[in-house]
C-alpha cells in the first residue's frame, strides 16, 4: 500500500477533512472543495486519489490547468491502477480533452491486459472516433480472453450493425440473449440494439417488440417512479415560472444587455431531441465563421446550477430580479467553460450553443443572454417520438420519459409548450427551421438559417457531413450526420402508426400549431 496513503488513513483528523472536501465536492461547493484538496495533498502528495478528486474540483472552479496537473499527477501516483487510469479518462472527456481521453483509456489497457471494463472503454472511445477497425481489434483481443463476456459480445454487434452487417449482427444479439447476459446494462440494451438492427431491415413489428422488451427491462433496475415524480415536479415548476412572464419583461432584458461589445457573439440551437438539431449544427458548424459546440455542459454547470444553488424560490419575479453582476459572473463563466474544448484563442466570433434539452430553460437563456439568436429545429413530432423511442441513452430525470410512447409525447409537449409561450411573448431574435426542408434542400434552408445570423453562405456547408467526419460528436446521432444527408427519416412514424395511435391526440395540436398534416 502507498505510505501516504497509510499515513492518511492512521489520520482521524485528515480522513475526516478528506470527507469533508468529498461532501463539498459532491455538493457543487468546488472553491472550499479546492482548498481543502491543497492543503491534504501537501501532506500527502503520494496519494493519487486525493490528486483526482483535487482535480475534479479545480475543474468546477474553472481553472483547466490546475485540473490537468493535478490529473498527471495522479496518474504518476497509481499508473498500475487501471480503475483510476478509466475514471481518468472519463473526465478528461468529459472536459473534450480528447487526446487525453484516449491516452489514460490506452494506459488502462497497459496497466491491466485482463481487464474488460479497460478494453471496452477503449473500443468504445475508437467507436467514437469512427475508428471502427482499432475498436474491432479491441473488443476481438478481450474476447480472446473472455469468449463468453456479455459486453464484449454486445459491443463486437454493435460494431458490426456500425459496419453494415446488420445479419450477422442480427445473429449474435439473439445468440447472446439467448445465453441470458447477466451484465445490467446489456441486458436491456441486447433488445434494444436488435429492435434498431430488425427496424433497419424492415421488420418493424418485431423491431418494436424488442424496443418494448428493453424498456421494460429498465424499469426493473431503476427507480422509474421517482424520476418521473422529480420531472414532474420540475414542469410544473417550470410552467408557473413561464406564466409569470411578460412581453414587458423579455422586452427590458433585451434592453439590459451588455452595452459593450464582447468577444463573442452567441446563438442557441434548440427544439426538441431528435428534430435535426445535429444535422443543422454540422452544417452551420462547416461555415469558417463559425464555432459550434455539440452539447455542451457550460450552460447547464455554469448558469441552471448557479441559479439552483441561490436560496429561495425560482418564480419569474426572481429571475427577472437578477442583478447585473450576477448575470455577468454567470456569462462569464459560461463562455469560460464553453471555449475550453478550443485549444487556444478561437477565430470565429459567431458561437453556437446546440443543445435541445435546455431548451426547457429558453426564459433563463434569454434573462441571461438577452441577445442570444435563437434557432429552433423543427420536425413531424410523430417523427421526434418514433427516433426518441430508439434511443438507448444514459438514465436520467430527462429520458425517463422516452420508456414510452405516452411519456415521450407528454415530454415532446412538455418542452414545445415553452417554445410556444416564449414564442408568444417575443421580444427577441428568433427563426424556426423545419427538419424536412433541410434534408430537402441543404442549401435553401442551410442558406436561410445562416443569413439570420448574418453570415454568407459558404460552400462547405453543403458538404457538412465530410467535415463532420474529422470531429468527435457527442449527440447520440453522432454516426448519422456523417452520412450524406438523406431523406429516409421522413415520414418513419407511419411505419409505427398503430404503436402510435393512443398519443395521435396529444400529439395533434402541435402537428397544427407546427405546420404538419394530421
Amino acid at each position: 500500500m502507498n505510505d501516504d496513503l497509510t499515513k492518511l488513513q492512521r489520520s482521524p483528523r485528515d480522513i475526516g477533512r478528506w470527507q469533508k472536501a468529498q461532501e463539498q465536492l459532491l455538493g457543487g461547493r468546488h472553491g472550499p472543495a479546492l482548498a481543502g484538496y491543497r492543503e491534504l495533498v501537501r501532506h500527502y502528495p503520494g496519494v493519487a486519489e486525493l490528486w483526482f478528486e483535487l482535480g475534479n474540483a479545480a475543474a468546477g472552479e474553472l481553472d483547466f490547468a490546475l485540473a490537468n496537473q493535478a490529473y498527471q499527477r495522479a496518474q504518476a501516483a497509481a499508473p498500475q491502477n487501471a480503475s483510476l487510469m478509466s475514471m481518468i479518462g472519463l473526465q478528461y472527456q468529459g472536459l473534450r480533452q480528447l487526446d487525453d481521453a484516449r491516452t489514460c483509456y490506452e494506459k488502462a489497457v497497459v496497466a491491466d491486459p485482463n481487464s474488460v471494463d479497460a478494453r471496452i472503454n477503449l473500443a468504445v472511445w475508437f467507436e467514437k472516433e469512427r475508428r471502427l477497425d482499432e475498436a474491432w481489434e479491441c473488443v476481438e483481443s478481450c474476447l480472446a480472453q473472455h469468449p463468453r463476456d456479455d459486453q464484449a459480445r454486445y459491443f463486437r454487434a454493435l460494431l458490426l450493425h456500425r459496419k453494415k452487417q446488420d445479419a450477422a449482427a442480427e445473429t449474435a444479439l439473439r445468440d447472446l440473449i439467448a445465453d441470458g447476459p447477466q451484465y445490467p446494462y446489456v441486458k436491456y440494451a441486447a433488445p434494444h440494439l436488435l429492435g434498431v438492427v430488425l427496424d433497419q431491415s424492415g421488420q418493424y413489428a418485431e423491431a418494436m417488440r424488442w424496443l418494448l422488451q428493453a424498456k421494460a427491462q429498465v424499469r426493473t433496475i431503476t427507480d422509474i417512479a421517482q424520476l418521473e415524480k422529480g420531472y414532474d415536479a420540475s414542469d410544473r415548476r417550470r410552467r408557473e415560472l413561464l406564466a409569470g412572464l411578460t412581453p414587458e419583461m423579455i422586452r427590458r432584458w433585451r434592453q439590459e444587455a451588455p452595452a459593450s461589445k464582447e468577444n463573442y457573439q452567441l446563438a442557441f440551437l434548440g427544439g426538441h431531441p431528435r428534430s435535426g438539431t445535429t444535422l443543422l449544427e454540422q452544417i452551420l458548424d462547416a461555415n469558417p465563421d463559425v464555432l459550434a459546440f455539440d452539447e455542451p455542459t457550460a450552460f447547464h454547470h455554469e448558469v441552471e446550477k448557479q441559479l439552483s444553488l441561490k436560496p429561495g424560490a425560482k418564480g419569474a419575479a426572481d429571475l427577472d430580479g437578477l442583478s447585473k453582476t450576477q448575470r455577468g459572473e454567470m456569462r462569464r463563466r459560461y463562455v469560460k467553460s464553453l471555449l475550453r474544448e478550443v485549444p487556444g484563442q478561437p477565430t470565429q466570433r459567431l458561437l453556437v450553443d446546440k443543445n435541445p434539452s435546455p431548451t426547457m430553460s429558453l426564459n433563463v437563456w434569454l434573462r441571461v443572454f438577452p441577445e442570444l439568436k435563437v434557432i429552433i429545429a423543427l420536425r413531424d413530432p410523430r417523427d421526434v417520438l418514433i427516433s426518441c423511442f430508439f434511443l438507448n441513452i444514459m438514465l436520467n430525470a430527462t429520458n425517463v420519459n422516452f420508456l414510452s410512447l405516452e411519456r415521450t409525447a407528454k415530454h415532446y409537449s412538455d418542452l414545445m409548450d415553452v417554445w410556444l409561450r416564449v414564442r408568444e411573448l417575443g421580444g427577441f431574435d428568433w427563426i424556426e427551421s423545419r427538419y424536412e426542408d433541410v434534408v430537402a434542400n441543404v442549401e435553401t434552408e442551410g442558406r436561410k438559417v445562416t443569413e439570420f445570423l448574418g453570415l454568407t453562405w459558404h460552400a462547405d456547408q453543403a458538404r457538412s457531413h465530410e467535415t463532420a467526419r474529422r470531429k468527435v460528436l457527442y449527440a447520440p446521432t453522432y454516426h448519422d450526420v456523417t452520412q450524406p444527408v438523406y431523406q429516409r427519416a421522413v415520414g418513419r412514424w407511419e411505419r409505427y402508426a398503430e404503436a402510435l395511435a393512443p398519443v395521435q391526440g396529444k400529439l395533434a395540436p402541435y402537428c397544427r400549431a407546427f405546420g404538419y398534416s394530421e
